[in-house]
């Protein structure tokens, strides 16, 4: 009798201890974004929702990534520091808990750019577009390895487009600006899709190729742009009034 009551005991406490375990919260969570970035503000909004404490600074992050040592090639719009991990662009709450369970001697996880259909960049303006990407585990040399895999959905057909586009036929995008920063060389955009970025219609923060294209653009104005990834940074090539 005795023993039935220890076991019961030991089996009680390793209930009570893994329930306890199992609402454990996350570490306190700091990320580093644009203020004006839509789909960053999209991805902390889901953290939260799951669990965690973020703490925001809306600094921009090209400086913080370079201080925590993440290659700018794995670089997203948003850097986050969560356990001692980096944690660079739209990855999912619960690949970073993965994260924090498993320890890895790691520098952390990276989604490089902004897949369509990673966690805040599956709004309903995207139309259940779902790109396929791959949740990389950054190795402190730099180098990575697969972490987790995600695979294509079906794009809708708001996301189409013509042959000329396909092909890269040099078509301006339209947009309206949010925002201009010219001591930082930045100008925040409401834009439409940038076909050759494939990139869909969002608030972004963007680089200038050249400081005196924002000469003459102020909040308000409707213009037409061109823009590429240049070291990788999204940047603006050209940019006009629109007609």
């Amino acid at each position: 009798m005795q023993r039935r009551h220890l076991l019961s005991a030991a089996i009680g406490l390793s209930l009570i201890g893994s329930g306890a375990f199992a609402q454990t919260a996350p570490p306190p969570l700091q990320v580093w974004k644009d203020p004006n970035c839509g789909c960053c503000n999209d991805w902390v909004a889901l953290l939260r929702a799951d669990g965690f404490q973020v703490q925001v600074h809306d600094s921009g992050n090209t400086a913080v990534r370079q201080r925590l040592g993440l290659p700018a090639k794995y670089g997203s719009c948003h850097t986050a520091l969560v356990g001692g991990y980096v944690v660079e662009g739209h990855v999912a709450p619960g690949e970073i808990r993965r994260l924090l369970t498993e320890k890895p001697d790691a520098l952390g996880l990276a989604v490089p750019g902004m897949p369509v259909g990673s966690p805040g960049m599956d709004g309903p303006i995207y139309g259940g577009r779902r790109d396929a990407y791959d949740v990389l585990l950054v190795q402190r040399d730099g180098s990575t390895r697969v972490f987790q895999r995600h695979a294509a959905g079906v794009s809708q057909d708001a996301f189409k487009r013509t042959a000329g586009e396909a092909a890269g036929g040099g078509a301006l995008s339209e947009a309206e600006v949010r925002k201009v920063d010219r001591a930082a060389g930045k100008i925040t955009l409401k834009h439409g899709e940038i076909p050759n970025l494939d990139m869909p219609p969002m608030t972004m923060v963007f680089q200038v190729a050249d400081p005196a294209l924002l000469a003459t653009v102020k909040a308000g104005d409707k213009v037409r742009f061109s823009a590429d990834k240049v070291k990788g940074a999204y940047t603006i090539m050209s940019i006009e009034p629109a007609r």
